[in-house]
């Protein structure tokens, strides 16, 4: 069972899923068609028999990342839009008698900024940015369903790199005309995944009984200066712009610490349990995803 399923990750993971012969019926907010179920989380209606049935639920939904980062509507629908479909849920699975798997999304933003330092599955929770904040009430909504004794595989993702979407969508068209920009001082790390190794790894975490958070990011995680540097070197442009981060502060806002803040998240819990990543590194990451992989 999916919740999410319209979104691109959501999109994806069906299709490989429904591909390798499992039945996945997508939760959406309309009238349900075949293979869909109907579910309104803040009326907290959903089918609790369905539940009950499934093997795992995985749940993507959440408003968009991007948007206004000025508008305190934006951050408050990014907040309930996550919080409440996963304690929704949470506590759906915690009624069944044999609780489902949960894979609940999740953000690498959980870290906070971390500097040089690696960050694994371990480290800590830093700071009160936006997205950390959400991140971290994001992960508590699934506690009824550990407490019920599901297994329960928090999933955070970092940016997909996908060029249907953003951020690589967006980026690749300003590479093309010559205009990718350095953001601030580049030295920042700034994780990502593609799309495959996404689709790759929750699967590999149904698959494998996975449990705990896990990072979704390539093992390689480059700096923004280094990430930009690939990206034009793939469209064969130059690279040579640099926002200045007091800019940055004043027109980011609230999402500022996202692009100023330094992750430099590894995803030892995948490795740990035996998943190859396709894409190990940024030129990896943005060659997959510009070719569609």
């Amino acid at each position: 069972m999916a919740a999410g399923a319209s979104g691109l990750l959501g999109r994806s993971l069906c299709r490989h899923l429904t591909e390798q012969g499992h039945q996945v019926t997508r939760l959406v907010r309309r009238e349900a068609g075949a293979g869909e179920s109907r579910w309104d989380p803040y009326a907290g209606f959903v089918d609790f028999g369905l539940i009950a049935d499934a093997d795992a639920v995985v749940n993507l939904a959440g408003s968009p990342t991007a948007g206004n980062p000025h508008s305190k509507k934006w951050a408050t629908e990014l907040r309930n839009s996550r919080v409440t479909t996963t304690a929704v849920l949470a506590e759906a699975i915690a009624q069944a008698p044999t609780p489902p798997a949960f894979l609940a999304g999740n953000g690498i933003s959980f870290y906070g900024d971390h500097g040089t330092d690696e960050v694994s599955e371990s480290s800590d929770s830093r700071g009160d940015a936006l997205l950390t904040q959400v991140t971290r009430q994001w992960q508590a909504a699934t506690v009824a369903a550990s407490d019920a004794g599901a297994r329960v595989c928090v999933l955070r993702t970092a940016p997909v790199m996908d060029a249907g979407a953003p951020p690589l969508g967006p980026l690749r068209q300003l590479a093309r005309l010559g205009l990718s920009t350095r953001l601030g001082s580049g030295r920042q790390y700034f994780p990502m995944i593609s799309l495959r190794d996404w689709v790759g790894g929750v699967s590999f975490a149904l698959a494998h009984d996975v449990s705990g958070p896990i990072n979704l990011c390539c093992p390689v995680t480059p700096t923004n200066g280094e990430f930009t540097r690939a990206l034009a070197d793939a469209v064969h442009r130059p690279a040579f712009l640099a926002v200045p981060a007091p800019v940055i502060k004043v027109a980011a806002g609230a999402m500022a610490p996202e692009v100023l803040g330094s992750l430099r998240a590894v995803p030892a819990a995948l490795l740990e349990a035996g998943y190859r990543f396709q894409d190990t590194d940024a030129r990896d990451v943005i060659a997959a995803g510009l070719s569609g992989s």
